[in-house]
């Protein structure tokens, strides 16, 4: 792996908890195209586009911009799977092996920040993914702090059901900073057997609502069978108005949609304990 950070990249406006998002996928993604290893490289540069080359880079326009670019010498892709690559659910990997949500979510992320992300890559030529974020002349304030200047907080013990590897460890060490008891299981029938393990002493199921094995809300139904009591908190990277309408969750749940901040899984974590239970 190496590292090539361009010390005069300058400033770009994005949460910092999102962006490590973004990393932790594109280079998961990386290493998941190179199963017999290979080179990643990871680094950041700026760019100037001009109309010319703002009419290049699609959804872009001119100015100065921020990139973080992710390559690997992997398998590279085809045309048909290079235009689909940012689709949710949409995935090149094995049934089970995951959900396709990792690149749609980098994707949102950066378009949320104002930004692009460019994918190149040919079959036996690896990937380049560049993100491109634009430039603050300075840095942004600093916004005004909590009551207390610290997010919600705790100590109950939460089970944390996502397929994700990059998302489960990010949001793993979210929720530890804020106190929680963090246990991860990578689908539901993981989740199950932990449950039984620990003798039911959960607080909180925090669960993704797509799964493979299993969603969500099949999960926290047996679950809140077994565990009087169970809080429940779901997670996607679709809206709430899509997971209902397409009835992969029932109303008057908890949901917390993808990307999130730090801040954002607090609150959202606390408001579901304090809540009455499913």
């Amino acid at each position: 792996m190496v590292i090539e950070l361009d010390s005069d990249a300058c400033l770009t406006r994005v949460d910092p908890g999102q962006l490590e998002q973004v990393i932790l996928n594109l280079v998961a993604n990386a290493r998941d195209a190179m199963p017999a290893g290979g080179m990643l490289r990871v680094g950041t540069a700026k760019i100037v586009l001009d109309e010319a080359a703002s009419r290049r880079h699609a959804e872009t326009n001119p100015g100065e911009y921020v990139t973080l670019f992710v390559t690997d010498t992997g398998v590279g892709m085809t045309p048909e799977v290079r235009a689909r690559i940012f689709e949710p659910f949409f995935t090149t990997k094995p049934p089970g092996s995951g959900t396709g949500l990792g690149l749609a979510m980098c994707y949102g992320i950066v378009k949320q920040s104002g930004g692009h992300v460019q994918v190149e890559s040919d079959p036996g030529q690896g990937s380049r993914f560049t993100v491109l974020l634009p430039r603050e002349a300075s840095a942004a304030p600093v916004p005004a702090a909590a009551s207390d200047g610290h997010p919600p907080a705790g100590h109950e013990t939460i089970l944390l059901v996502e397929d994700d590897a990059s998302v489960r460890e990010l949001t793993s060490r979210m929720l530890g900073s804020a106190g929680y008891r963090v246990i991860e299981a990578s689908d539901a029938a993981t989740a199950r057997e932990c449950a039984e393990k620990i003798g039911g002493a959960i607080d909180l199921l925090l669960a993704d609502v797509v799964m493979p094995g299993g969603g969500g809300q099949e999960l926290a139904e047996a679950m809140t069978a077994r565990i009087p009591g169970l809080r429940v908190l779901f997670m996607s990277g679709y809206t709430a108005d899509v997971v209902l309408r397409q009835g992969i969750v029932q109303e008057e749940v908890a949901f917390l949609p993808k990307p999130f901040s730090p801040d954002a899984l607090a609150v959202a974590v606390r408001e579901a304990l304090d809540g009455p239970a499913t």
